[in-house]
């Protein structure tokens, strides 16, 4: 009877040490600080051309202004490539924090285009912290510029269609990397050599030298399917950050302003000394007020 007594009473020892141990590291987790978002990844949703990791807060539009100028080397004569110039328009909006739409104009082939994008890991710090943020774009291209062929393409000819996945990490508060891989099918390119279905790995990087003033870079890499005549595409250049204005210039090979013309349709050789000066214009208008 005693040897069972005393058991009794070495479990209820045992049992009042184990609460008090929980509800020591329940306070110790409580006072722990919360996941918190982690914002600024990239000053701007586009790195230069291609998509970044930075999403629209919900109600916002990004009506944004972009120009590719002719080649540097082309000398004084086409007052270093700015006499030649190709633009795209666009607008940007927000549907929810984690959800994006956007439409685009291009002068380069007179191209329409239209994205849908979404984050679903968003990047934070603290108790259960995200290392990095995730996120998915898929876009439609059109182009409806005159056909002089004999054969007219059609609707479906004249499409093009891209997945793109997009992770990055804002490793401090000066340096952020993404990488975007991202696949083409193009239904029927323009140069016969040109595969319809391209794979690139993309990058992204952003190292802040100032509140306001941070230095880019955009590559992607095209792992098949490329003519002779064309390059991956390379951008390097500066953001600007003025309120709710982001001034984006840059140096780039790079003509066209959406995913099938700068993946597909690169023809300068960056390192050779095909470089066109270019700027981005983003403003930012409140469009639904927030919640929060």
């Amino acid at each position: 009877m005693r040897i069972f007594f005393s058991i009794i009473l070495v479990c209820i020892v045992l049992n009042i040490g184990y609460a008090q141990e929980s509800s020591l590291l329940t306070s110790l987790e409580d006072s722990l600080p919360k996941a918190e978002k982690v914002n600024g990844i990239f000053r701007s949703t586009r790195v230069i051309n291609s998509h970044s990791v930075e999403m629209l807060a919900k109600g916002s539009l990004d009506f944004r202004i972009m120009h590719r100028f002719g080649f540097v080397s082309d000398g004084v004569k086409q007052l270093f490539g700015l006499d030649a110039a190709t633009m795209r328009m666009s607008f940007d909006y927000g549907i929810s924090d984690n959800i994006m739409v956007g439409i685009g104009r291009s002068t380069f082939r007179k191209e329409l285009d239209a994205f849908v994008k979404t984050r679903v890991l968003h990047q934070t710090k603290g108790k259960n912290a995200m290392p990095f943020s995730l996120l998915f774009a898929v876009g439609y291209v059109i182009h409806t510029e005159e056909s002089f062929s004999v054969m007219k393409p059609s609707f479906a000819d004249r499409s093009a269609y891209y997945l793109q996945v997009i992770a990055g990490r804002k490793f401090n508060s000066r340096f952020s990397l993404q990488l975007n891989p991202v696949i083409l099918h193009t239904m029927m390119p323009q140069d016969s050599t040109t595969s319809s279905t391209i794979f690139a790995i993309g990058c992204g990087a952003r190292y802040s030298i100032s509140k306001r003033v941070a230095i880019t870079l955009d590559y992607l890499p095209v792992l098949n399917g490329l003519s002779e005549n064309n390059t991956d595409p390379l951008s390097v250049g500066f953001d600007i950050s003025t309120g709710g204005h982001t001034f984006q210039l840059h140096f780039s090979n790079t003509i066209g302003m959406n995913e099938r013309a700068f993946i597909s349709q690169t023809t300068g050789d960056f390192f050779k000394g095909d470089i066109r000066f270019g700027f981005n214009l983003s403003r930012i208008f409140q469009l639904r007020k927030s919640k929060n």
